[in-house]
């Protein structure tokens, strides 16, 4: 391999477990909520006509 191709493989390298890195710690520090908690009344629930 050239110097030029083993720079860009460390940067594209960078670049994907970075990202990877960034997402997780976002995703640590704001989980995704849970629509569990949503309560449908009675008769409603998959009602959408108007």
């Amino acid at each position: 391999m050239t110097g030029i191709a083993i720079v860009f493989m460390i940067i594209s390298m960078l670049t994907i477990w970075g990202g990877l890195a960034v997402a997780l710690i976002n995703l640590s520090r704001h989980p995704e909520k849970d629509n569990d908690d949503v309560i449908e009344t009675a008769g409603t629930a998959g009602n959408n006509s108007l």
